[in-house]
Formats: structure tokens, C-alpha cells, sequence
């Protein structure tokens, strides 16, 4: 069983979550605005990711465009980053899938087909 972090407002939350359904993938839902991430499970899915960092923020996102994080990250180390990710839902991108040994970031189609 997968986890599924969206939130469900978002259109692109919306389209993945269409795809689970219409491939028939077992998951549990979690609404990202009213369970936000903790910086544990945060640090964990960015190690098991293999991704930057920066791929786990919503650099499309209101929030993020309002605190001017574009200037500011580069010069914050990971572990601030990685803080500042946990303070608010609405600053990391979705959705999230988690598996077992794997997490994706953002909704890929063929990357999803891929692994789910």
C-alpha cells in the first residue's frame, strides 16, 4: 500500500489520484494542507528520493513566490531547508507518493507507470 500526499484543490493532485483509481492502485490519501510533513518524515523521503532538495518545494506556489525563497535557498543549508519545508504544507510540492523503498515527487505519468 502507497501513500498519496496532494492536496485536493490542486488540479495536477487531482489527475494523479484519477490515475491511481483508474489503474486500480491501492493507497491512503493525506490531505498536505491539514496533515503537513514533519521534518522527520521530510529528511527521510528526501534521502530515499535521491532527488535535490529543491525538487521537494513548490516553486509554484503562492507562498513560496511570497517569501521569496528563489533568493533565499541557495543560500540555506539543507538542514534549514529541510525545517522551513516542515513549517508549512503549502511550500512542498505534490503530490508525494510514498512506497516501501521508493518516493516520487510531482506527477509524472511515465515515471509513475513506470513504478507503481
Amino acid at each position: 500500500m502507497i501513500e498519496f500526499i496532494c492536496y485536493p484543490k490542486c488540479t495536477t493532485c487531482q489527475k494523479a489520484k484519477k490515475w491511481l483509481d483508474d489503474n486500480k492502485i491501492e493507497h491512503t490519501l493525506r490531505d498536505i494542507k491539514e496533515a503537513n510533513p514533519s521534518l522527520e518524515e521530510l529528511n527521510a523521503w528526501y534521502k530515499m528520493s535521491g532527488l535535490p532538495l529543491k525538487k521537494f518545494f513548490n516553486t509554484s506556489g503562492l507562498l513560496y513566490k511570497s517569501m521569496e525563497l528563489k533568493s533565499k535557498l541557495p543560500t540555506m543549508s539543507e538542514d534549514e531547508q529541510l525545517k522551513l519545508l516542515a513549517t508549512d504544507g503549502m511550500l512542498v510540492k505534490r503530490p508525494i507518493v510514498i512506497g516501501k523503498d521508493f518516493v516520487l515527487v510531482g506527477f509524472k505519468e511515465s515515471e509513475w507507470s513506470e513504478r507503481l
